[in-house]
């Protein structure tokens, strides 16, 4: 889907550069091991997760899927139109996705205070501890990856993508789906399954 060119597609050359897909790959690993260490911690204290999971405000959970879900048709739509030479309509779709990933910081902090009021922290047991780990965690990649939308935002205005050069632009995406793909995993854990 997001391959750089016809030649390079025609290449079988990966979209972005060979760096985010190191850094991509060291992401997912990191999620994998603590969705390992949830699944394991689960396995020991069915009864804690249970009951924590009906415990977390599950709109949360399913506004920021929707949310995030969003941001990759967004982002989706900005390479497709840097690929067709459409640099403005790009630029839009950048932003859209930024403002995505803003209002999921937003509906994440608002879970937070929600938690708070209920006296829900860390600390509460084994499952909250998990839970904060995990979604805090999320929710600085989502703050990374909008700092490489700005990144690519700006550089766009700077004219430094095109139809044949938007290697920055593609990484970045690439990176924004990782996030997405996290979180499709996360939300069913976390707030779906009991």
């Amino acid at each position: 889907m997001f391959a750089g060119n016809k030649a390079d597609k025609d290449k079988g050359v990966i979209p972005g550069d060979i760096a985010v897909w190191i850094l991509i790959f060291a992401e997912i690993s990191e999620f994998a091991l603590f969705f390992v260490i949830f699944i394991v911690a689960k396995a020991h204290h069915p009864e804690v997760f249970a009951e924590g999971v009906l415990q977390l405000d599950t709109f949360s959970g399913i506004s920021n899927t929707f949310i995030l879900l969003t941001s990759s048709f967004f982002i989706a739509k900005g390479v497709q139109a840097i690929r067709l030479g459409r640099v403005k309509e790009s630029q839009k779709w950048i932003i859209y996705t930024f403002l995505c990933g803003a209002a999921y910081c937003c509906v994440k902090a608002w879970e937070y205070h929600i938690n708070s009021q209920r006296g829900i922290g860390i600390e509460t047991d084994l499952f909250f501890t998990i839970y904060y780990y995990l979604t805090f965690n999320h929710l600085l990649h989502v703050m990374f990856g909008m700092c490489g939308l700005l990144w690519v935002y700006l550089r766009s205005r700077f004219n430094a993508y095109s139809i044949e050069q938007h290697e920055g632009l593609e990484a970045a995406a690439c990176y924004w789906h990782m996030v997405d793909l996290a979180w499709i995993i996360i939300f069913p854990l976390l707030y779906v399954l009991i």
